[in-house]
């Protein structure tokens, strides 16, 4: 007479006794949660519903130890408040997670020596590798990643030096956005820029450039700020541009949070966008559509860049990088062109 496996529940259960559970070896487990595709959907299922039932927890550490890898990801974004990177983790996770990696993640606040300082905090858990934000970083970050040969996918801008990236062209966004405001009759164009990163000024060359080949570029029109980007400042500037020129008939501004408090600073004052200002934005956030007039702006593909990010890195760490393919990816950008242009 056969006895059934006895099965415990909670902290003390093993792969084993999942195996057991399920009457398969502990390897097959294993590949149920860490390779499933390697098992069949049917039997996944029924492992998972026994990890559920037994409270099996996988040891992380005993994993690493045995593959070598530690299945994290190192994500360096430079703000957790900020939409745009919210969508970007979000599209990263959509990919991670399914090929059963951890992000850990690190915020930067938009500073060099922040973002080194983490990079070597959290090297202390071996992440397999890293997703960080932009193409500016301090010497000794590209140093130390040089040196650790870690593999890395640069995100949200488009390199020109062979380093892997998933982005969109800043510049020809900010140009896209100039040309609009130029097509539409305006001729005095203002450009309010905040917190001054490296895609912000790349937006003001494609600005400039436009300004400049339609012969109207006026750099008394450039509002540049070092503080952090609100609907708040976003007035503010607005007030401040409006007093010294105000013949200006248009504002370019770095991104949505600006444009959305300066159109509500002209409903305050009773000017008239577009017909006595017209006002641009970027990125496209969710408010951008329900502003009055709705705003016109630049759509960015964030979620979509975060995933091909992802899937990016996961090709380097399995060894699927083809040697013809593509490492840079621009997934491009889009005008939105609503009320308030």
């Amino acid at each position: 007479m056969s006895r059934k496996p006895r099965l415990r529940s909670g902290s003390g259960v093993t792969m084993h006794d999942v195996g057991q559970a399920a009457g398969v070896s502990a390897i097959t487990v294993s590949r149920a949660l860490h390779s499933p595709e390697r098992v069949t959907p049917a039997l996944r299922e029924k492992i998972l519903q026994l990890v559920e039932q037994l409270g099996y927890v996988p040891n992380r550490s005993a994993r690493q130890l045995a593959s070598a890898r530690s299945h994290t990801v190192l994500v360096l974004i430079p703000s957790l408040s900020n939409t745009v990177f919210i969508d970007a983790l979000a599209g990263i996770e959509s990919v991670l997670q399914p090929a059963g990696y951890q992000m850990l993640i690190g915020n930067t606040h938009y500073s060099d020596s922040e973002e080194l300082a983490l990079l070597r905090a959290y090297l202390q858990h071996s992440p397999d590798g890293l997703l960080v934000t932009g193409l500016q970083q301090a010497e000794a970050f590209s140093r130390i990643l040089a040196e650790r040969q870690l593999p890395a996918v640069y995100m949200m801008d488009l390199s020109d030096d062979g380093r892997p990236c998933v982005g969109l062209s800043q510049e020809a966004a900010g140009a896209a956005m100039t040309r609009h405001l130029l097509q539409r009759g305006r001729r005095r164009i203002a450009y309010l820029a905040a917190q001054l990163d490296e895609r912000v000024l790349k937006r003001l060359q494609g600005y400039r450039q436009e300004l400049t080949a339609a012969g109207c570029h006026d750099p008394a029109l450039e509002w540049l700020n070092p503080a952090p980007s609100s609907m708040q400042l976003g007035a503010d500037m607005l007030d401040a541009l409006l007093a010294a020129h105000p013949d200006c008939d248009a504002v370019f501004c770095c991104n949505d949070d600006l444009a959305i408090g300066a159109i509500a600073r002209c409903q305050q004052r009773g000017i008239a966008v577009p017909a006595q200002l017209a006002i641009g934005g970027f990125n496209d956030l969710q408010a951008a559509a329900w502003t009055t007039p709705p705003l016109s702006t630049i759509a960015t593909p964030r979620f979509a860049i975060g995933a091909a990010a992802a899937r990016l890195l996961l090709q380097q760490l399995h060894g699927q990088q083809d040697s013809g393919g593509s490492r840079c990816l621009d997934l491009g950008f889009q005008l939105q062109q609503r009320g308030s242009t």
